[in-house]
């Protein structure tokens, strides 16, 4: 097929997925048609769009999953007012058992305790599970084989990411507050009503 045939057809594809399309699933939708694309003329076309959309308000981004139209961040501030709804806020302690998960995967819940040094809350866990950002990938032989977490395509996909090797080095990361200044604010407001 040809390329420029290709590339308005896979716009559509992108603009109507909910969720990341990888080069293999796009291959997928075209098996039995009469001009069936191969692999590399649909990472071609890819690419090309890649490149379409360079200088625009959106861009076709490759995460984990696949690859997806989303709005570059240069212009989050103005499409969060869209919607009334704030994005959903988390507590600095689920923010850190997350980080713990990507950075020492597979790690058990008591190994994350050691880490911090405070008990990880069940709804933490659970709360990420629900996200589906972590999973259960087996569990440890000691006694009592807890579960060891390890984190999942959807919490790469979120966080905008093709691979864990894309996570900032603990190096580059001094200072969380500095990123996340909100956090600080919390625990201001939760020390002032105690």
């Amino acid at each position: 097929m040809e390329i420029e045939k290709l590339k308005p057809i896979l716009e559509a594809l992108f603009s109507a997925s909910d969720k990341p399309l990888s080069v293999a699933q796009l291959f997928e939708l075209f098996v039995g048609d009469i001009e069936q694309p191969s692999k590399d003329e649909i990472r071609k076309a890819i690419e090309e769009l890649v490149e379409k959309y360079e200088g625009s308000g959106f861009q076709l981004k490759q995460v984990a999953s696949g690859y997806r139209f989303q709005v570059r961040t240069d212009f989050e501030t103005w499409v969060v007012r869209l919607w009334e709804q704030k994005p959903p806020r988390y507590s600095r302690a689920l923010m850190e058992t997350l980080a713990l998960i990507a950075y020492r995967q597979p790690v058990t819940r008591g190994e994350i305790e050691d880490i911090r040094g405070v008990s990880v809350s069940t709804n933490i866990i659970r709360t990420l599970e629900e996200r589906n950002w972590v999973k259960s990938l087996g569990h440890k032989e000691v006694p009592g084989r807890p579960s060891l977490y390890g984190t999942t395509k959807e919490f790469l996909d979120y966080f905008n990411l093709k691979s864990l090797n894309e996570l900032p080095t603990l190096v580059e990361i001094r200072d969380v507050d500095q990123f996340n200044p909100e956090f600080l604010f919390e625990e201001k407001n939760e020390a002032a009503a105690n």
